[in-house]
């Protein structure tokens, strides 16, 4: 069927700003002009923020908790008590997990680990979980990514005697959980200078401050302890998964994550996962890592037992690992199934909606379906606000045979502007009888209501956007970092920006010009390959999820990709964005 008329009233087309200050210093500091450019209108300021070696990372000491927590799971290393690893369902949980299961069980500790399935038992250290961890005899409950909101769980572990730490980087709320031992770079008064870290570089700060003590106390000799840097692809991955802010100090956990993999020493199971996506990793790059090898782990935890892929990337060599990583690629085919499903049944239900009335004049997306899959509706609400810029909450069947009857669980994305968790918070304030549990970012959230309170919830989340938004904020913004001038779009550049580390808040560069289109052909059924020229050069190009014909001028949004082919390497445009020059010039 054709798509539905979207509900976004136009696409505009802005160019960064560029900070003359902050691009003179990189530029005098020997930075290649198109990259100082670059740098400077993503923020970079200074050329130190360039340097992405290890050694730029901020002190453990500086983690709050991080030396607490150390020491405790030296005490238990000592006691030989057993430590049970409660992780979390995303890549991010399971990266986190298996850096603390290899680092801690290395380090001497007796450790196992448990995950909570997305369907039977929900997010977190819940007394459920506490109750299932129980039969593992833990001394010490360790989570990761997770925990910061259970205040009931440690409170059912501290009532039989087991302990609690908690690593975790989402915002907490009001009341802590207590009595536990937190590490948070968001909790109150921690200094760390970034806020932005993922779950598994707070568990990789955690064991930084282990591995110190330990040889502090020469404990253990300098040669038996880990090399934590071995871990950095897992950090790396999980990271890049999690799209949290790649600020400086998660820029040099990515890029160094990457080496490792660029140069063979990934763990086995991120070289299997690597083989089934048909990636190569001597050229690994961020989007690998957030399209390929995270989409893979995360169809564990959306359709089936994220234990899958925790066993995958534990894995001592890629034989071993094969089969994890195939069973995963066959999940993932089957998420992207369910997902088509769901998402194009949104669409339809959209489409309703907006031929019921004259003008889509709605400030929020809000849908809702009790068989909907509740593993995928986080993606689907991922899509439909990437195409409509909308805040949007998709809603499914809660999937836990201990919900209550009629339980939804949302999944919501936001856009620039409009903090989503803050949002549920202030819902929360004014009808506290409307959402069950909530929590969050800024961009992306999560909840469960009752369906019955699903019409009343949806006018009261229309009415906080339309306080907080403008129209023009739901403007589809274009962002670019302008022209390029005429010779340098070249297959040279290309490589250079493919090997800087970009992704979420530190966006990859993307440029704007004018040009003709000289032909246009359908491959694979769907996309368009392109032959454009501008006032100097003509060049290959593709526009992905499009066979209209275009018209003969265009102005377009594009970035440099690199085309492989038979070994050999071309430029070519990837057009993220046209517009006919009448129409931009109008």
């Amino acid at each position: 069927m054709n798509a539905p008329p979207s509900p976004v009233a136009s696409s505009l087309l802005k160019r960064r700003p560029v900070p003359a200050a902050a691009q003179q210093s990189l530029l005098a500091a020997g930075v290649d002009p198109v990259l100082a450019r670059i740098f400077a209108a993503r923020g970079v300021t200074h050329p130190d923020e360039l340097d992405l070696t290890l050694k730029k990372l901020p002190p453990v000491d500086q983690m709050k908790g991080a030396v607490v927590a150390a020491a405790r799971l030296a005490q238990a290393i000592d006691r030989k008590e057993r430590i049970v690893v409660i992780a979390d369902y995303d890549v991010d949980g399971a990266t986190a997990c298996v850096i603390a299961l290899r680092g801690l069980s290395a380090m001497g500790a007796d450790i196992d680990f448990l995950v909570p399935n997305r369907l039977e038992h929900g997010y977190g250290l819940t007394p459920d979980i506490v109750a299932l961890a129980r039969t593992m005899q833990p001394r010490v409950l360790l989570t990761v990514d997770n925990g910061i909101a259970s205040v009931d769980g440690v409170r059912a572990a501290t009532d039989i005697g087991i302990d609690v730490i908690i690593t975790d980087h989402h915002l907490p709320a009001a009341q802590l959980p207590e009595p536990a031992i937190i590490v948070n770079p968001n909790q109150p008064g921690c200094p760390f200078p970034s806020k932005h870290l993922a779950g598994v570089g707070v568990m990789f700060y955690v064991l930084i401050a282990l591995r110190s003590l330990l040889r502090e106390r020469d404990a253990l000799a300098d040669a038996a302890l880990p090399n934590l840097g071995a871990m950095l692809d897992l950090v790396a991955l999980g990271t890049v998964a999690d799209v949290v802010p790649l600020d400086h100090i998660n820029r040099i956990i990515v890029e160094q994550g990457l080496r490792r993999i660029r140069s063979g020493q990934a763990s086995a199971g991120v070289r299997a996962l690597f083989e089934v996506s048909r990636r190569s990793q001597n050229a690994a790059h961020t989007f690998d890592l957030g399209f390929a090898i995270g989409p893979r782990l995360n169809a564990a935890g959306r359709l089936a037992d994220m234990a899958l892929g925790i066993r995958c990337l534990l894995a001592n060599d890629v034989e071993s690992a094969m089969p994890f990583a195939q069973e995963l690629d066959e999940l993932n085919r089957a998420r992207r199934e369910v997902e088509a499903d769901i998402q194009q049944e949104a669409i339809d239900a959209l489409q309703q909606n907006l031929a019921d009335l004259a003008d889509y004049d709605r400030y929020t997306i809000c849908l809702a379906r009790p068989d909907w899959h509740p593993g995928v509706i986080g993606i689907v609400a991922s899509r439909l606000k990437d195409r409509f810029h909308r805040p949007t909450i998709v809603f499914g069947n809660a999937g836990d045979g201990n919900a209550p009857a009629g339980e939804l669980r949302g999944s919501g994305r936001s856009v620039p502007g409009f903090h989503l968790r803050d949002a549920l918070d202030l819902i929360t304030k004014r009808a506290p009888h409307l959402i069950r549990k909530f929590g969050g970012h800024a961009m992306a959230a999560g909840l469960t209501l009752h369906e019955n309170a699903l019409p009343e919830f949806i006018e009261h989340f229309e009415r906080v956007a339309r306080e907080w938004l403008t129209l023009e904020q739901l403007d589809h913004i274009v962002e670019t970092d302008g022209a390029l001038a005429p010779g340098a779009c070249t297959l040279s550049l290309a490589q250079t920006l493919r090997a800087q580390v970009w992704g979420q808040g530190f966006p990859a560069p993307s440029f704007d010009g004018e040009f003709a289109v000289e032909h246009q052909a359908i491959v694979g059924d769907k996309h368009s390959k392109l032959l454009l020229r501008d006032q100097s050069q003509a060049f290959d190009a593709i526009l992905f999820q499009h066979t209209e014909p275009l018209p003969q001028r265009i102005r377009a949004a594009y970035r440099l990709d690199i085309n492989e082919y038979r070994g050999l390497q071309s430029l070519q445009l990837v057009i993220e964005h046209w517009w006919p020059l009448q129409e931009l010039n109008a």
